[in-house]
């Protein structure tokens, strides 16, 4: 049988993945991806991280998570056989009755063992103590904060005078938060800005960085960042909408300067965040940059083939794609309760496009999609 650190690199590498790429995709730790491979269990700092961890990963690579943690747990109950000799000070002089009682002593031993582990697994005692947590109330001192938190725990911004009160509700699927606007909910690696004094503006950017779905026993690596220059709150979602250009003629991300040929996608009497959906014909180089959001990284690209699918959500202002055969891929934009799809091109045809806000003299807004020859 395939032992779990071969399942695991052999499913990586079928796929053509590297540490440094999966470390990026899942946010988890190089050191931890290498030490399941290596099934070097002692690089974790706790049962929970570990068996988080393999969950995770094993999703990301399409493996059967539960033959995973079954693959592990018996390497966690496996024990080398113990030899006779040990068990008996002189063999040749112990009658044969003595050898298989000894032998089944030692059978109903390891078989009790068994039981006793599996009715005490590490995770129900985690489960256990988490449901027996003293909530504790955090308070954010400067600009930021970054705490592991566990349900019932709630941290207090200072801003303006006043004390708001975030509480962490539930750890599920996702992460649930209350602040005094509403719930907020965020995904592994999501992150939203909250105007919690309901002035229109974005006060705290608050990001999930560590959590096991449905898991609350390690609770869940939160951060937040203190601003006072977000820019605009969209109505209802809570992220982030930075102003537009003034005029639909200035659009400083994209070179070309010109909107004579660009394709409105949706209008609205304001900007709010959408969805760039791919959806993969054939083989594709395909590159993304996030227009004007900050904490992004410059641009990242990744060579799709034939059913694969990527969302890109876009908060802000934008999004700018290049595409190495326009017609190896299909597109649309779903925002606002619409999907729109989206034509950019031929085949073999290289298109370097924005799909992007802007805001026309009327005040009102459009969506544009406005390629950049």
């Amino acid at each position: 049988m395939e032992s779990l650190g071969d399942k695991l690199k052999t499913a990586r590498e079928s796929k053509g993945y590297t540490f440094d790429y999966i470390g990026r995709e899942t946010n988890i730790a190089i050191r931890y991806l290498e030490a399941l491979e290596t099934e070097n269990f002692s690089a974790f700092p706790g049962e929970p991280y570990l068996l988080g961890f393999l969950r995770n990963y094993g999703e990301y690579l399409g493996l059967d998570v539960d033959e995973l943690l079954f693959l592990y747990r018996g390497l966690k109950i496996q024990e080398e056989p113990v030899p006779i000799e040990k068990l008996l000070r002189s063999p040749s002089k112990v009658p044969k009755i003595l050898l298989t009682v000894f032998v089944t002593l030692a059978g109903l031993a390891a078989v009790g063992g068994g039981v006793y582990f599996f009715m005490n697994v590490p995770w129900k005692k985690d489960t256990a103590v988490a449901a027996q947590h003293s909530p504790v109330a955090y308070t954010l001192e400067g600009n930021f904060l970054e705490r592991r938190l566990y349900r019932g725990d709630s941290v207090l911004i200072p801003l303006g005078g006043n004390l708001y009160k975030i509480d962490l509700l539930n750890l599920g699927e996702a992460v649930t938060l209350s602040a005094p606007m509403g719930n907020v909910i965020l995904d592994l690696g999501q992150e939203i800005n909250v105007d919690i004094n309901s002035d229109g503006l974005g006060d705290v950017r608050i990001g999930a960085q560590d959590f096991v779905r449905n898991d609350p026993a390690i609770g869940v690596m939160l951060r937040f960042d203190l601003s006072t220059d977000m820019g605009t709150i969209s109505e209802g979602t809570g992220a982030e909408i930075l102003p537009p250009a003034d005029t639909a003629s200035a659009a400083p991300e994209s070179p070309a300067g010109s909107l004579s040929n660009a394709v409105t996608i949706f209008t609205s009497s304001n900007a709010y965040p959408f969805t760039l959906q791919a959806s993969f014909q054939g083989y594709c180089m395909f590159r993304w940059e996030i227009l004007r959001e900050r904490d992004r990284q410059d641009r990242q690209e990744q060579y799709f083939s034939r059913t694969e699918e990527l969302n890109i959500q876009v908060q802000n202002y934008g999004v700018r794609i290049w595409v190495s055969n326009a017609m190896a891929v299909k597109l649309q934009v779903s925002g606002g309760g619409r999907t729109v799809p989206l034509e950019i091109g031929g085949a073999g045809e290289v298109v370097v496009a924005d799909v992007y806000w802007v805001r026309e003299n009327d005040g009102r807004y459009r969506l544009i999609l406005n390629r950049i020859d």
